[in-house]
């Protein structure tokens, strides 16, 4: 599979055929918008969302033991985590497993989610 091309790929074979044809005017405008975007790209930082998402995982592997817990009864131990719906503390388990921090096992069609060791 070809690797896909970006706007920085597309500038920097603009400075290439602008120099080999000695037009340096148009290579120093490719080199200005390559510094754009990693100037863009450097300064991104995380939302209020992610942020308070960081503060609800650390509450959920505190509540969590060796043994393995439903969604409900994680909200159940909580008041920070009953006060979200079951698809927010779900989306954020699913996160902390993808992370190695809980391990998640289904047993009957339920899903019970534990610390990892």
């Amino acid at each position: 599979m070809e690797k896909k091309m970006t706007q920085k790929n597309y500038f920097e074979e603009i400075i290439a055929l602008a120099e080999a044809n000695g037009r340096e005017d148009i290579a120093e405008f490719a080199k200005g918008r390559i510094e754009a975007l990693n100037k863009k790209s450097g300064s991104k930082k995380p939302t209020k969302t992610q942020e308070e998402n960081v503060s609800l995982k650390e509450e959920i592997v505190s509540v969590l033991t060796s043994e393995g817990a439903t969604v409900t009864e994680i909200q159940t131990k909580s008041e920070v985590l009953g006060a979200l719906s079951n698809q927010r503390v779900s989306a954020l388990l699913k996160q902390l497993v993808e992370a190695g921090r809980v391990v998640k096992t289904i047993e009957k069609k339920k899903s019970y989610f534990s610390l990892a060791e």
